[in-house]
């Protein structure tokens, strides 16, 4: 049996693998998207006070420590049994939506836009962000830099830090906006959407216009029809900060929603060897392996998903860019809705969506009146106990669960983060390209290494957010190879 390797893989947060073997006969046998990256926070933070969770867990990432530090602050909420006013509410959510925007757009533009810009067959050397701005030009190479740069000020500014934010309490914020503030992040604001629309065109231009891409984008080697997660507001529309996951079927039917603390009733979380990350699925359904379909209780949370699994967007200009997305990829209404779109590379178009509204959101946001009001901190006097928070984060639902005893001390911790819920897809998309694209007398070329690798970086994954948990024993795997690269030995503890 043949074994190829791709390690590292690239373009992602975090570290991974992949594992391809062949048969006798050239053809795929199995493929594995491993996970060898090991870290420990549900474990190391027990036994520390809560208050200080939003400050470590968004240590998990430096890409998206937003993400933790907001669902970590509504946790505290939760815990402390006190409700954020509306203030609080929407200075929070539109710290969130900065981070959107930078998220989204070093994802399209760094991390998954060079296959499409670039070209999936171009040189390794080309496949970057550098290659990106030579594509499309120096000065659309400057947006990108300046978006991100503008849209950090104001994470700075609302968060305390640029990176690693410290500006969450339970129940509150630690600064108020000063009107002068505001008008500064309502014409940032103004940028962003005009940044996003500049983008949805790029992707017109490049890929929706090259015909060899739309194939790309259309082919079964990059479909799969599972169940489908995301935050959605009292109308079914899209929320990236508060509201209820919806979860719907292949064929988009509702299959459940359900407010964040009900989030164990519905996940359960299922454990490989060859693995140190877990895969989450539906308990409704059940394990049953890693196949799509809706006997299958494996399901996505993406932007692919969110947009699948709502009715719509809550802003005009990204409804209207959902509702072309949805038209251009052939997808009909049944009872008011678009049915889903399974094609996974699609995740790209729909991250374009979600940026667009992001940026709308954030104007909506900084023009508030109320988005000023200096009252962002509550007194709390409640004794904590038990409490559940949930954000949408770019890669998916993430869930902070904290319980404590009544000193606030952390007695027990469990994250699902938003690239765990997706591990299961991934694993089956990684196998399925490799199925596809690896046949008998194929040759193996780093243009094909890349195009499996294609099938995970659409889910933008991030390894160091997913794999948080600490076994009891420090697993330790080692290979030794010889001066031509033959494995010699492999020992596992």
């Amino acid at each position: 049996m043949t074994r190829i390797t791709i390690d590292p893989i690239t373009r992602l947060e975090g570290h991974g693998k992949i594992e391809i073997f062949l048969d006798d006969e050239g053809n795929v046998a199995n493929a594995y998207f491993q996970i060898p990256e090991l870290r420990g926070f549900e474990a190391f933070c027990v036994g520390r006070p809560a208050e200080e969770m939003p400050r470590i867990t968004n240590r998990i990432c430096g890409v998206c420590p937003e993400a933790h530090h907001m669902a970590s602050t509504k946790a505290l909420d939760a815990l402390y049994h006190v409700e954020p006013s509306p203030v609080v509410k929407k200075l929070r959510e539109m710290f969130y939506m900065a981070f959107y925007v930078t998220d989204h757009t070093t994802h399209f533009y760094a991390l998954g836009g060079p296959d499409f810009v670039v070209g999936p067959d171009a040189p390794v050397a080309e496949r970057n962000i550098l290659g990106v701005i030579h594509k499309v030009g120096m000065e659309a190479g400057k947006q990108v830099i300046n978006c991100r740069m503008r849209n950090h000020h104001v994470i700075k500014l609302l968060g305390g830090r640029g990176v690693h934010p410290v500006a969450g309490l339970p129940g509150g914020w630690s600064r108020a906006v000063a009107p002068a503030e505001r008008e500064e992040i309502e014409t940032i604001a103004r940028q962003n959407v005009d940044f996003a629309l500049f983008s949805l065109q790029v992707f017109d231009d490049i890929v929706l216009a090259n015909p060899a891409y739309v194939e790309l984008i259309l082919a079964d080697t990059y479909s799969h029809r599972t169940y489908y997660m995301g935050m959605v507001d009292s109308r079914n529309r899209t929320n990236f900060y508060d509201g209820l996951i919806r979860v719907v079927d292949p064929e988009g039917k509702e299959f459940v929603k359900y407010p964040a603390r009900d989030y164990a009733q519905h996940i359960a979380e299922r454990v490989e060897p060859w693995t140190y990350l877990k895969f989450p699925y539906l308990k409704g359904v059940g394990w049953k392996g890693f196949v799509d379909g809706k006997e299958s209780g494996v399901y996505c949370a993406t932007p692919l998903s969110r947009l699948n699994a709502a009715d719509g967007m809550a802003t005009p200009r990204a409804q209207a860019a959902f509702e072309r997305f949805y038209e251009t990829l052939g997808s009909r209404k049944t009872d008011g809705r678009y049915q889903p779109v399974h094609k996974r590379l699609a995740t790209h178009w729909a991250r374009l969506v979600e940026l667009l509204y992001a940026a709308e959101r954030m104007l909506e946001l900084a023009q508030d009146p109320e988005i000023t009001d200096p009252n962002v901190r509550l007194v709390i006097t409640s004794t904590p106990d038990e409490g559940i928070g949930c954000v949408e984060a770019p890669r998916g639902t993430l869930t902070h669960h904290y319980c404590t005893d009544e000193n606030g001390i952390l007695t027990k911790i469990n994250l699902i983060v938003g690239t765990t819920n997706n591990y299961a897809p991934l694993a089956m998309s990684v196998k399925k390209a490799a199925e596809s694209l690896i046949t008998r007398g194929t040759v193996v070329t780093d243009g094909l290494l890349n195009r499996i690798e294609m099938a995970f970086r659409n889910y933008d994954p991030c390894m160091s957010c997913a794999t948080h948990a600490l076994p009891g024993q420090m697993p330790l795997e080692v290979v030794v190879r010889d001066v031509c690269g033959d494995e010699v030995v492999w020992l596992r503890r």
